[in-house]
């Protein structure tokens, strides 16, 4: 049997990074095992679904890469279908109409909180004989088994038994006819020809009432693999409180998805002690069974490691593609200046995200409007504009603009001027950069250009002649 699994996220906000994490191991099974991944909208809950989630969780499965090879599928376009299995459980005996009214059920409950037993239906309604009161549209329930146990092979957390007598008899249609999830979910499941359910825990009390409707119905049931939440590093769930949960949030800070999935996919599953995972070694290595039972807690520091080393192995045409939301977001214009990749090449040693490397490398495209000012109280002193001249004067008769030849005439200069290059080197940094940091003088120069470099090294010395001296 061909594996086929599914993410099946409600469109009522973004994709939070623990539905990422499961369509995450639900694409690398269905990857590995040669199958089909299906993406489902569950989208039932009219009130609070809407278009811009949907379009949020399809924009953040693209930038994840995490593609489908069915979908997406909309519940609210199998309503027809989910009544006619409403209907063909109540033919055969599965379902029944409940008549109970909202104020019969609160008093039910109420009663037995009173006896300390479990809020539940009585299943008042199961098998009445009464003539339906007038004026209340029915709900219509699933019969519930009154004996037995349901039994869970969970891939992830192993045997789960569940008594049948814990079990109440859902609803399975509102009284305006629209399906519950459970109804929906099992609906979709056996004609999608869903053969592995990975999900989160917090499923684990629907799963046994789902598998009762698939039994009622005559379906085999799926293998079910329940997920351990995502904790934060406190060890409470996971909320905003922590930081970042949407998952385009973690593009708009810098984070490649390659450095994301990465991380995803040791929140929770493990190989041997591996830590870093091309895409394909995630799809190779990746096992059911492999899944921790424990919850995970996020680390950002780990985050931004495995960022920093894809900052480092991706291509520079990877990370350049990658870029081109963070300049347009940063509003900085490329097409003056270096070539881009040459910039990513002298920069990615040095940042921890693609926002840092775009708003680190706006001097090699944008005239400098202001001096660090620290970086000025520091290096620029009444002696600075003569160092500054002296280099100006050796690199304007250089015969090439080339990293050795500027290096080797940044040091005669020096040489010249009987000082050495600390005296030299940080005030011409923050010359030909406006701040105290960036790639080696060289590689910076080169890039900046022959000509931009010389005018801000004039710029600078100006500055600094119009600096006020102290008595």
């Amino acid at each position: 049997m061909k594996v086929r699994t599914r993410f099946a996220p409600s469109p009522t906000g973004y994709l939070h990074i623990g539905g990422a994490r499961t369509a995450l191991f639900s694409w690398l099974y269905a990857r590995k095992m040669g199958g089909d991944f299906i993406l489902r909208i569950e989208d039932t809950d009219l009130e609070r679904s809407n278009q811009a989630s949907v379009d949020a969780i399809l924009h953040a499965m693209d930038w994840l890469g995490l593609d489908y090879d069915e979908g997406p599928f909309y519940q609210t376009q199998r309503f027809d279908r989910y009544k006619e299995v409403v209907q063909q459980l109540l033919d055969t005996g599965h379902a029944y109409y409940c008549y109970s009214s909202k104020e019969e059920l609160d008093a039910m409950r109420e009663a037995q909180m009173a006896r300390k037993e479990k809020p539940r239906y009585d299943g008042r309604w199961r098998d009445s004989k009464e003539t339906p009161p007038a004026g209340i549209a029915p709900v219509v329930r699933f019969k519930n088994p009154l004996e037995g146990v349901v039994e869970i092979d969970d891939q992830a957390r192993g045997k789960i038994v569940i008594s049948n007598t814990e079990l109440d008899d859902l609803i399975i249609a509102r009284s305006d006819g629209v399906p519950t999830y459970n109804l929906s979910v099992v609906v979709d499941d056996i004609d999608m020809g869903i053969t592995h359910v990975i999900r989160g825990d917090d499923h684990i009390n629907n799963t046994p009432r789902q598998i009762n409707i698939m039994r009622a119905l005559g379906h085999e049931i799926p293998v079910f693999a329940h997920v351990p939440m995502i904790l934060g590093p406190d060890g409470q769930r996971l909320s905003k409180r922590h930081g970042a949960v949407n998952v385009m949030q973690y593009r708009d800070e810098g984070y490649t998805p390659e450095a994301l999935l990465n991380y995803l996919v040791r929140l929770g599953w493990s190989h041997g002690d591996q830590e870093i995972f091309s895409r394909q070694e995630m799809i190779e290595f990746f096992e059911l069974n492999g899944i921790n039972r424990a919850p995970s807690s996020i680390n950002p520091d780990k985050l931004i490691w495995l960022n920093q080393h894809y900052l480092k192995t991706l291509t520079l045409a990877e990370i350049a593609a990658q870029l081109q939301w963070h300049l347009e977001h940063q509003q900085l214009d490329t097409s003056q200046g270096p070539a881009l990749e040459d910039v990513i090449l002298a920069q990615r040693e040095r940042v921890k995200s693609l926002a840092e490397l775009v708003s680190s490398s706006r001097y090699f495209y944008e005239e400098i409007k202001d001096y660090d000012v620290l970086a000025v109280q520091k290096q620029f002193k009444p002696e600075t504009a003569g160092y500054l001249k002296a280099v100006h004067t050796v690199l304007a008769n250089l015969p090439a603009w080339e990293d050795a030849a500027i290096h080797q005439a940044i040091q005669q200069a020096c040489e010249n001027l009987g000082v050495k290059l600390g005296k030299v080197g940080p005030a011409l940094r923050v010359a030909v950069t406006g701040s105290a940091s960036s790639p080696s003088l060289e590689i910076t120069l080169r890039l900046i250009g022959r000509e931009r470099s010389l005018v801000r090294i004039s710029a600078a010395v100006a500055y600094i002649e119009k600096m006020p001296t102290s008595a």
